[in-house]
């Protein structure tokens, strides 16, 4: 059937905001005996949600409880740095980019095409694991494959040249933007030294004669030299003036509003510094972590370019002893 989407879609779990677990792609569903969880009559078999609040009254699967009971993700340290895997958008945005890799970019090119002739199927979902893991996700690689020894292994005699490097760092690059990849300085700057150094420890394992150390352990990938989102204010960024010209505060006897007097105390770059999260933008998000926003604005801690004026802080605060009105 067209809904199933003629049972084509690959395998998917997907965690939702503040919802259930999203599977596609026909998993199967196995109950504590090994046997396939009874379902309503005509239920797909192709794509179904699982209850993740623990309130469902039609477990495993989900009912809808979720919004009755207001159910929200937890809510990440504010003051904690993303891992490249956190930031680069996970396994999913990964595997996008080793797919068109090894989809797209290797068959057409003359030069690593006959390299890769014979990888096996799953080759592009082992990479992005592979790099999932050293950019700082679970351990996807290592449990499954058995971790560096076993990616040494497969570069072993192959007598790779410079130029079969060069070009490969190219396309995983190119494949990188396609797939759409952070283009922010930073990520860049960690992404692109991780595959500089991963080729060329490939390149160097792939020689006549060559004996890598055994038992080496994962390498795990970090930002730059502590360049890390939100560590510097872009030159492309409106200046301060700017932005705080753009602020329209409310009169003394004015109701607050979130739309009109608090989001636009927020810029872009706080907002981009502060994604990974939760939005700024949003009313949701910043009603959910008011509190949290309002002591690190009181301490001169956000945003992390210089300190708010008094006026927006007791703005602010003002929303918050309001009701907080959208």
């Amino acid at each position: 059937a067209q809904v199933d989407w003629d049972n084509k879609r690959e395998p998917s779990i997907e965690v939702t905001k503040d919802g259930p677990y999203r599977i596609t792609g026909g998993i199967p569903l196995i109950d504590a005996e090994g046997q396939p969880v009874k379902r309503a009559q005509g239920s797909s078999l192709e794509h179904y949600a699982l209850c993740r609040c623990g309130h469902s009254q039609n477990k495993p699967f989900c009912s809808g409880m979720h919004w009755y009971i207001d159910f929200k993700d937890p809510v990440p340290d504010p003051d904690a740095t993303p891992t490249l895997f956190e930031w680069c958008g996970g396994l999913p945005a990964l595997t996008r980019m080793t797919r068109l890799f090894y989809e797209k970019h290797i068959p057409a090119d003359p030069l690593l095409a006959p390299l890769f002739a014979n990888m096996s199927p799953d080759h592009p979902q082992r990479v992005a694991r592979w790099l999932s893991e050293v950019f700082g996700g679970p351990k996807l690689y290592s449990e499954n494959y058995g971790g560096y020894d076993r990616m040494i292994s497969q570069h072993l005699g192959k007598a790779l040249t410079e130029e079969k490097r060069a070009r490969w760092v190219e396309l995983i690059c190119r494949s990188a933007e396609e797939a759409g990849l952070p283009s922010d300085p930073e990520f860049q700057a960690a992404f692109r030294s991780y595959i500089e150094w991963g080729s060329r420890i490939a390149l160097e394992n792939s020689q006549p004669g060559a004996k890598p150390p055994p038992k080496m352990p994962m390498p795990r990938w970090w930002w730059v030299s502590d360049a890390t989102p939100g560590s510097r204010v872009s030159a492309l960024e409106p200046d301060d003036a700017a932005s705080e010209s753009g602020v329209e505060l409310p009169a003394p006897d004015q109701a607050v509003s979130f739309e009109q007097h608090v989001k636009p105390l927020f810029r872009e770059r706080d907002r981009k510094s502060m994604k990974f999260v939760f939005d700024l933008w949003s009313y949701e998000d910043v009603r959910s972590n008011a509190q949290a926003i309002l002591d690190r604005v009181k301490a001169g801690t956000m945003p992390c370019d210089g300190q708010w004026p008094a006026e927006w802080v007791e703005v602010f605060e003002r929303w918050m002893q309001g009701g907080m009105g959208e």
